[in-house]
């Protein structure tokens, strides 16, 4: 949840836990009020009726007696006399009297009856509503009793009117809380945003490569030191100004290797060469000995081996600067086709298939850097899996204009990559020993010249690989299909 979406709904909830008790408070002090004035005017009445009632109440009925007094809305009288029974009325709104039922009566008396330290009590009657009633008992009236009462409905009706009132001030005014909490809190957060905002701009920029600048910064106006916000800011602007001049050091030092990796390569390719001439040159003379010859020998073979690791770097450092690339239009079946021919010779005691279809997939490359992916990716499968290892190239086109990418694939059946090795296998200097079966030594250098020349023509390489099935996918942008047919 957002720390704007956090803030209102703790704004929201204290403030309706606070209205909650005002508006509980209110009704319990304002319930309390109106049922003390109900109180007041029911004593007043008992003690009037106290005096007006007498001995006649021992031979009229309720509604009789009602009759006699005159009595207003919401009274209610219950007689039990020995002479006229169990009688009760009700005057009406209308000032008409009604007579109560049996059970309405036996539900008076009984609450009348059921508090004897408190002159009045509360009864709520059905379709009636709610009385204070009170025992009454008539001057000479021997075994009569009466119940008097008054309605509290203008009460209970002045309360929910109030408690009504309050619920929807209190409604309204969380509405009103929402509305202006929520603009100030946004225009509070804003400054905050936009710190943000900064942040995942720089998080979209490509950091671990090239020649990175990082112009992106908080405006001043947001990196005042401050506030709370602006220091978050200034902060950001600071470790941004370190990560720049970070980068640019680390560029530097990759420009400085690449270019001492490239001229000392360069370089040592002559003294090689000369070390090879004379070997070859040494190994003509009939003369040597046995272990002369074969020390040359052995001198030649490394000096050719070394060579081979000079030429690697070299071609990888001049990768590295955008070099060595001749664009052309290629067509990789035919380097597919080619390849595999030649892998077949070379390692008959492997099983080699290719999967091409009839039409061609071009692609705008270098085409003997192109060969040379193809060919690191067989040779590293011929040389890192047994004798009766099936390997299979696969060629198609994938998508559609300009989507259109050529995907190769080879796939052998091979013991497969250790997982954790998969994710360095494309590292310099890096070899999956642990994993398969070395026939030869390597330089560990033919996984990362592959991976630089695909990059170079904006492709990707990936590897996935599990116990007896091992699959490096090159996918490069293609021409599409449509076009070359045309």
């Amino acid at each position: 949840m957002t720390l704007q979406g956090r803030l209102m709904i703790t704004i929201f909830a204290i403030v309706a836990a606070i209205m909650l008790v005002i508006s509980l408070v209110t009704g319990v002090v304002l319930s309390n009020v109106l049922n003390g004035q109900a109180d007041a005017r029911a004593n007043e009445a008992l003690t009037n009726l106290k005096n007006e009632f007498g001995i006649g109440m021992l031979d009229g009925t309720a509604k009789d007696q009602l009759q006699s007094a005159q009595a207003a809305p919401g009274t209610l009288l219950v007689i039990v006399s020995p002479f006229t029974g169990t009688t009760g009325a009700i005057v009406g709104s209308d000032y008409e009297r009604y007579v109560l039922n049996d059970a309405q009566i036996e539900r008076i008396i009984d609450a009348a009856q059921s508090n004897p330290s408190s002159p009045l009590t509360s009864v709520v009657l059905s379709g009636l509503g709610g009385f204070r009633v009170g025992e009454i008992a008539p001057r000479g009236s021997g075994d009569t009793i009466g119940v008097f009462g008054l309605s509290t409905a203008g009460e209970s009706a002045t309360l929910r009117q109030m408690l009504w009132a309050i619920g929807f001030a209190t409604i309204g005014g969380m509405l009103l809380l929402g509305i202006a909490t929520s603009g100030v809190i946004r225009s509070g957060l804003r400054p905050l945003r936009g710190v943000a905002q900064t942040a995942q701009r720089v998080s979209r920029q490509r950091l671990d490569q090239g020649d990175v600048s990082i112009a992106e910064r908080v405006p001043s106006h947001l990196a005042d030191p401050g506030t709370e916000v602006g220091q978050v800011g200034s902060a950001l602007n600071t470790l941004l100004d370190h990560v720049e001049d970070s980068l640019s050091a680390r560029q530097r030092n990759e420009e400085t290797m690449r270019s001492f990796v490239a001229d000392a390569s360069h370089e040592l390719r002559t003294p090689l060469a000369s070390i090879r001439g004379y070997s070859e040159l040494s190994l003509r003379d009939a003369t040597l000995s046995e272990t002369s010859r074969q020390s040359l020998q052995r001198i030649e073979a490394q000096s050719q081996r070394m060579t081979g690791l000079v030429e690697d770097l070299l071609l990888l450092a001049r990768l590295d600067e955008g070099k060595e690339l001749v664009y052309e239009m290629v067509d990789m079946n035919q380097i597919v086709v080619d390849a595999v021919a030649d892998q077949a010779i070379a390692g008959m005691e492997h099983d080699w298939g290719a999967d091409v279809g009839e039409e061609p997939v071009l692609v705008a490359g270098d085409r003997s850097r192109l060969t040379q992916v193809v060919t690191n990716l067989l040779a590293n499968a011929r040389t890192h899996t047994p004798e009766g290892t099936s390997v299979t190239v696969g060629l198609r086109a994938a998508g559609e204009g300009s989507a259109t990418r050529a995907v190769l694939t080879v796939t052998d059946t091979g013991p497969g990559i250790e997982p954790e090795l998969q994710e360095k296998l494309f590292t310099r200097f890096m070899r999956a020993d642990t994993s398969r079966a070395r026939k030869t030594g390597g330089s560990g250098l033919g996984l990362s010249i592959a991976k630089a020349i695909v990059e170079a023509h904006h492709g990707t390489i990936s590897v996935h690989s599990r116990p007896g099935e091992t699959t490096f996918t090159v996918e490069l942008p293609a021409k599409p299909r449509e076009t070359s047919e045309a």
